[in-house]
């Protein structure tokens, strides 16, 4: 959308975050047709899990978008006071970013590619339910039937953000894949609870991750984490992009971890009544 200000309004009587172009980009045709765009893709998104989109201000200034204001903050802040996630709640969580993007990805007659997925673009709801925002805020242009490319070069605060993956990184074609990557991870933080190669910098964490290959270690996670959910992160931060699953494969794949937690957890509740009875 460009350079904006945001506050917290009320609109019907429900308060909403409300997005405003800065006056310096009026005259700006970049900032215009970025927030323009940012606004086409936002009045044809709704989901339960994707930010919902209330109105917005264009025939008159300040342009302003509205949309849904989530007091509980974000993803990022969560895990800075929680830590790494018991292994119900990190599915629970990952279930939610996984439908939103699967929503986004399967959008026509394009598909939604958020190229900037992290904690802080996951917003989290009243109900504790995860709300993927900041999409349609990198423009791409289409190349073939499922690849595009940036538009503009991303800039530093945008490239040197530890979640985007290589070919973003590198402006390269790129495909839907780029946000599974981002995916793993998040994925990896909510096990870990800090950043990949925390306390390192975002900037040198970037460069190791897209320039040098590298990945944070999984094996002390062994005895936390079950092995099945291992194995989709370090799919889904695959340098290939093809090694990396879909959306609508991770959330298959989730769902089955989740039941088999739900039976585990039964089954030792089980077993601690008859040791105690």
């Amino acid at each position: 959308m460009g350079p904006k200000n945001q506050v917290i309004a009320k609109w019907n009587g429900t308060k909403v975050l409300v997005k405003i172009l800065d006056k310096d980009c009026y005259s700006d045709p970049d900032s215009i047709n970025a927030f323009k765009h940012e606004l086409s893709l936002l009045q044809k998104v709704r989901h339960p899990n994707v930010v919902q989109f209330f109105g917005a201000v264009t025939q008159n200034t300040p342009m302003m978008i509205i949309s849904e204001y989530h007091p509980n903050g974000d993803l990022r802040s969560y895990l800075q006071k929680k830590g790494r996630l018991p292994l119900h709640k990190l599915l629970k969580f990952a279930t939610d970013i996984a439908r939103g993007m699967n929503y986004l990805h399967e959008c026509k007659p394009d598909p939604i590619i958020h190229c900037d997925l992290n904690p802080k673009n996951i917003l989290l709801d009243d109900g504790g339910l995860l709300k993927v925002a900041g999409f349609g805020l990198i423009k791409l242009s289409k190349i073939s039937v499922d690849k595009v490319k940036l538009a503009h070069q991303l800039s530093d605060v945008n490239k040197f953000s530890l979640y985007v993956a290589p070919e973003v990184y590198t402006n390269e074609l790129l495909g839907r894949t780029v946000d599974t990557f981002s995916f793993g991870l998040i994925l990896y933080e909510m096990m870990d609870g800090v950043p990949p190669f925390h306390p390192k910098s975002p900037e040198e964490a970037a460069k190791m991750i897209c320039l040098e290959g590298l990945r944070p270690s999984l094996k002390f996670k062994s005895k936390s984490y079950p092995a099945d959910l291992r194995e989709l992160v370090e799919e889904c931060w695959s340098s290939d992009p093809n090694v990396r699953p879909t959306f609508a494969e991770i959330i298959v794949r989730l769902d089955k971890m989740f039941t088999n937690c739900s039976k585990n957890s039964r089954w030792k509740e089980t077993f601690k009544l008859r040791l105690w009875s």
